[in-house]
Parts: C-alpha cells; structure tokens; sequence
C-alpha cells in the first residue's frame, strides 16, 4: 500500500499540532494532572467548540463532520505527542464508535448530536478483570419485563468517574466466553450506578471502577440483539487499539524529539554527547522504531475505516483484516513506545526519571498505554491464531 496525506490531512495535522502546542505544554499537563477529573473543562469546550474534533468521524446527519478513521489517527498521534489531558479518547474511539457500531437509528441520532454539540462525553466499560477478551466480561444482565436489570462491577474504565454516558457490556446468567454478551447505553447519573475514580501510575489518563447496584434500564438502552453482542464490542474494541496505538505512535515521537534535543546541549568530555557513537546509534534505533509505528498505524486506521462503514457483504472479509491490521499496530506500537521512552531516560542520564523533566510522564503512559486492551504478547497471539 502506498499512502500519503491529502492536502486536506496535512491542514489538519499542522493545525492540530500548533494548537496541541500552545494549549497542552508540561505545564497544562501537570496542572490537570493534579486534578480529579484529569483535565480542564474550559479546555475541553474549547476543542469542541473551536476546533470541532470530537464531531471529526460522525455522520453529517448525525451533526458531525463526517471524516474518516485516517484523519482522526492523525489527531491521535498529535494529542500523543503532546500527551493532552482530555476525555477525547474515551468519548470518541470508545463512545463514538459504540454508537456507529452498535446502536440504531434511533440511538444514533440521541447521542451524537449531544457528542457532537460538545455537551455530552462518553466511555465504554467491559471488562472487571486483568485481561481484555470476552471472558473479562463478568456483570450480568438479567431481563425483567420490559427492560434489563444490571449488576457487577467494571475496572479500567478511562475517564469513568466523568463521563456522562456509560457504554456497559454486560453476559446472560450462566452464559461464558462470547456467548450471552449485550451492550448498553446508559447515563452516567441512572440510579444504582457508582462510579469512583482510581488513582494510577499515569496521571495524564484518569482510570475509574464503576459498580452497578440491581440497575434497572429499558430496552431502548440496549444496544443491538440481546446475547449477541460479542462481534460489535470486538469490534469497538479493535477499532479503539488502533487509536491507542496512534496515540503511541505520537509519544514516541515526542520522546525521541526530546532525547536528541537534550543530547544535543548536553556536554561532555569537551564534546556534545549527540555526537558519540554510540548515542547515534540509539536515537537511529529509535527513529526507526518511530517511523515503522506510523506505518503499521496509518495502514491499521485505512483498514479502520473501511471496517467502520463497509457493507454487510463485504464484512466478513474486512474483520478479518481489522482484526490482524489492529492487533499487529497495538503490539508494535507497545513495544515501541515503551521502548523509546526507556532509552530516552537512559540518554537524559541521570535527570530523565526527576519530576522536572518531561520524560517520566511519557514513560508512565507508554506503560499504561501498552497494558491497556492487551500487551504486545497478548497480540501477537491473536496474529498467531488469525492466519494460522
């Protein structure tokens, strides 16, 4: 596959990155890193009301601009790059993509104009356990009359503790693996919902535990058939690891950004360190790393973007290519962003784990991010059992 940006791309890219500049620098970071809620409402209608990114990929009739999943992996990376504190991710690859996978006509045109409009953000929640497949899936829905009564408990859920609208999977009793899963769109303040925020290694990204309490919803919350909803949360799932690996791909970059810029006015022996060989080799292994990520990223986000709006016929065949395409960007991009900002502490040398510098921040997300949705390892098993 030979890609390159459209003109219309490349204004995007540069306008997100000269607005991620003067808006997310170290300093907003750490500002809302010490919050609670993990990021700055004023900054965030600001987004949505001036740049309009999280309408980016929703249909034109649901409010949205109408792009594709290209265009929002380039707002990925950028955000990545600059490690911005936002509920853009959980919103819009988890809520978004919810909707436009799962839901109807109906519950489309309820909650994406709200997304669209700014007034409403979202997340998905599924699993309770340290593990990303069907299996992790423990809450249990049981019909009662007209609706559904929720209970269990959900963990990791990015940004669970603000969101205004939950998307929760939830199994049939006695059900197991991929059989008996529905989804659910609720609101966050329905009775019998708690959610409470969890304190992690990554400040930058606020994680919460909710825990549902006998909660009664009606079926025009479910999200597709009753018990089969397997195939459409694998799919939200794939279709977000993409968008994290983008996010990755962006931090990579940074870090190696950073690490050749330190290395460059850092003196010893009567000599930059930059021009040692042995540092050139390091940041060369680095940007190679960098630059394989993009690839594996922008291929995964075409693929996305076919898998997203492709027919019934052709579906079939393009899960199948999601599912190899999003698992090889995700276990790359892991590996590669940990690795990257490991070896840039090592070349800050002393200084790189110290709370001025900005390297330990990425650090901590590039390990966060490689656990979240699975591991390199956990894909590259996926890969494994896709083409054997």
């Amino acid at each position: 596959m030979e890609f390159a940006f459209t003109d219309e791309q490349e204004m995007i890219r540069d306008s997100a990155e000269s607005f991620l500049q003067d808006v997310s620098t170290s300093e907003a970071v750490r500002a809302a890193m010490a919050t609670e809620a993990g990021f700055d409402s004023e900054l965030w209608q600001k987004i949505c009301s001036d740049m309009y990114w999280q309408a980016l990929h929703i249909p034109e009739e649901y409010g949205g601009l109408g792009l594709g999943y290209v265009e929002l992996a380039i707002l990925f990376e950028e955000m990545g790059r600059r490690l911005l504190c936002s509920p853009f991710f959980s919103t819009v690859a988890l809520g978004v993509n919810s909707l436009l996978v799962a839901g109807n006509d109906e519950q489309k045109s309820t909650w994406l104009p709200q997304i669209a409009e700014g007034a409403l953000t979202a997340t998905l929640a599924y699993t309770s356990q340290n593990s990303w497949d069907a299996e992790s899936i423990t809450a249990i829905a049981i019909k009662e009359g007209d609706g559904f009564v929720l209970s269990g408990q959900y963990k990791y859920v990015p940004d669970g503790h603000t969101a205004g609208l939950l998307i929760l999977a939830a199994r049939e009793e006695d059900s197991s693996d991929e059989e008996g899963v529905s989804l659910f769109a609720i609101p966050a303040d329905t009775v019998g919902i708690n959610c409470r925020w969890t304190p992690t290694m990554d400040q930058t990204r606020k994680q919460a535990e909710i825990t549902l309490d006998n909660v009664y919803v009606e079926s025009s919350h479910l999200l597709g058939e009753a018990g089969t909803a397997w195939p459409q949360l694998e799919k939200i799932v794939q279709l977000a690891a993409v968008a994290v690996a983008a996010e990755q791909t962006g931090g990579a970059r940074q870090v190696l950004d950073l690490t050749v810029d330190y290395t460059q006015e850092r003196v010893q022996f009567g000599r930059t360190i930059a021009s040692f060989q042995a540092i050139k080799h390091r940041a060369a292994d680095m940007m190679l790393q960098v630059e394989c990520s993009k690839s594996a990223v922008y291929y995964a986000a075409c693929v996305a973007q076919e898998a997203l709006f492709s027919n019934d016929k052709a579906g079939e065949e393009v899960a199948e290519e999601l599912l190899v395409a999003s698992a090889l960007a995700k276990s790359y991009c892991s590996d590669a962003y940990f690795h990257c900002a490991a070896d840039s502490i090592q070349l800050h040398g002393g200084v790189g784990f110290t709370w001025e510098y900005d390297p330990h921040l990425y650090f901590k997300r590039a390990k966060s991010s490689e656990t979240y949705l699975g591991s390199g390892s956990y894909h590259r098993e996926k890969i494994a059992q896709a083409i054997l």
